[in-house]
């Protein structure tokens, strides 16, 4: 039986506007980590979240692995949500991962796009000379291999190391067992197409204003990472939060508002 494009992607629909705002979320999670965000939203916006294949509610039975190869297939699946209900004018907004997956949809399609919000992003998280992306390349490369002999362990430490708020255990519980709930062969391509990926060159490609949010202790992306997205992307506004961990959104979804808010109310 075919599936429509909101079901495959489990699209949920809410809010009071037309102006739509997409909300994408980051790896190994799904739709419901942007809850104490997005409700902020819906008086004046067009509401949009969905899960990646593989994650959440979304079909599992539609993941093909030479699509997903890359972060350009999960670019094309944020591209087909968009023409199925024809939106214009989006504001996108990604955490993490999601941050690099709006930047090239956007590049393919950009008059599609308003304005372009990321949330702990990361164009590259391997230290090379001239830029500090946060690991070296032997941990990445470490943790990858944990995760194919071990996930669950794998799962079980790097979801309170990726939260960090330590006095908050029940966020690294959350995180662990989202991870634990992603299908395990998709997590397990997808976090090499993260982790190993490079959009450092597709950062001066961006056509549309951007808002880069940044936790000021974040171990998966630090500020620098932050600081080298803002001098190459055009259009670009570096927002410093005092927020811990990789997770803002549910962390600190206060600040996180208020920055998103803040910069759509200066940029309008």
């Amino acid at each position: 039986m075919n599936q429509t494009i909101r079901d495959r992607y489990n699209v949920t629909i809410t809010g009071k506007g037309t102006q739509p705002i997409l909300f994408a979320h980051g790896f190994g999670c799904d739709q419901s980590m942007w809850r104490y965000v997005a409700p902020a939203f819906e008086a004046h916006y067009q509401v949009v979240r969905f899960d990646y294949i593989g994650h959440g509610k979304a079909s599992r039975d539609a993941y093909n692995r030479e699509r997903y190869a890359s972060l350009q297939g999960y670019a094309q699946d944020v591209l087909d949500i968009c023409q199925d209900l024809n939106l214009e004018g989006i504001i996108f907004v990604g955490h993490s991962v999601s941050s690099m997956i709006g930047l090239l949809a956007s590049i393919q399609e950009p008059s599609r796009f308003k304005r372009l919000i990321m949330v702990s992003p990361s164009p590259h998280y391997i230290n090379e000379i001239g830029y500090t992306g946060g690991f070296e390349r032997i941990d990445i490369e470490e943790l990858l291999d944990t995760m194919d002999s071990n996930f669950l362990g794998w799962a079980t430490v790097m979801g309170p190391a990726i939260m960090a708020n330590r006095e908050r255990p029940e966020l690294g519980q959350e995180l662990t067992n989202s991870f634990c709930a992603t299908d395990q062969s998709i997590a397990q391509q997808f976090a090499r197409v993260t982790f190993l990926g490079d959009n450092r060159r597709d950062l001066v490609k961006v056509g549309r204003p951007s808002l880069i949010i940044q936790s000021i202790a974040d171990d998966i992306a630090p500020v620098a990472v932050g600081e080298y997205m803002a001098q190459h992307m055009p259009q670009s506004t570096l927002q410093v939060i005092q927020a811990q961990g990789h997770s803002p959104h549910l962390s600190a979804p206060a600040e996180t508002i208020l920055a998103i808010q803040h910069y759509l109310q200066a940029t309008n």
